[in-house]
């Protein structure tokens, strides 16, 4: 499976964000009018952001889990903990890992000028999920890697984890309509769309809220889940007021979006 890596990724990429790019023709949640505009940045982004993990670190977090293992590193090594229970803990952590991470780059200014660039989108949809600036997503890596050194995470778990990561990505940014019935219990294990919309929204309060991407109990568990927007899901306002404009979505403008003032 290892060495199938890239195409397993790139399957799984793809394959989701067909799937999330019909739902959201079939069943749109709110209306939209920029993402012809939108699209093509948000795809540069992730494109600029895989070549540039290539270049820097080739093997990845995966590469990072096979080093930690044949220099017996990490704690489920040393709890001699087997393959059938670390691979789900490392899974469970990484996630845990992840929601945390978020919450920083939050709450430090210099981290909030690069996340901004994802919360600056004046829409949701799966390419939402896939537009991060590269400076973060290196930053993301570096965290990763530690985690996954400091824990003995399976290489197999940690595959697992960012082909999940980022297709839950894709789904809780998509502009999908779920049918009430389907959202209220299944947010009760995954980050669904109209959770995880309330995080962009343009109230501070509510921006604050909701950080999960995949699992929905960090949120819970942390107290910082809100389950419906205060002006409701097709009422609330997406995004960051100056950067809402046509011109902001070109991939230019979004590069150098960290430099510009912060609000």
């Amino acid at each position: 499976m290892l060495s199938q890596e890239p195409v397993i990724r790139l399957s799984a990429f793809a394959a989701v964000l067909l799937a999330m790019a019909l739902l959201e023709h079939a069943f749109p949640r709110r209306p939209q009018r920029l993402a012809w505009r939108r699209w093509p940045s948000n795809l540069g982004l992730v494109a600029l952001s895989s070549v540039l993990l290539r270049l820097v670190a080739p093997a990845g977090a995966v590469g990072v889990a096979l080093w930690a293992e044949s220099q017996g590193l990490g704690l489920f090594r040393w709890l001699d903990a087997p393959f059938w229970a670390a691979a789900p803990m490392a899974v469970l952590l990484l996630d845990l890992i992840i929601y945390l991470q978020h919450r920083v780059f939050h709450a430090v200014p210099v981290l909030w000028r690069l996340h901004r660039v994802h919360h600056a989108d004046p829409e949701l949809d799966a390419s939402s999920g896939l537009r991060f600036h590269p400076v973060e997503i290196l930053l993301s890596l570096g965290i990763k890697a530690v985690a996954v050194m400091a824990l003995g995470a399976p290489a197999e778990a940690v595959l697992a984890f960012e082909v999940l990561l980022n297709a839950t990505a894709m789904f809780s940014h998509a502009n999908l309509a779920l049918p009430a019935w389907v959202d209220r219990p299944l947010r009760w294990v995954l980050v669904t769309p109209d959770m995880h919309r309330v995080h962009h929204s343009e109230i501070e309060r509510e921006t604050n809220s909701d950080f999960g991407f995949c699992l929905s109990v960090w949120d819970r568990i942390f107290g910082t889940y809100i389950a419906e927007p205060a002006k409701g899901q097709l009422g609330m306002v997406i995004g960051i007021d100056g950067f809402r404009a046509d011109r902001e979505q070109r991939i230019d403008r979004l590069l150098v979006q960290p430099f510009k003032s912060w609000r």
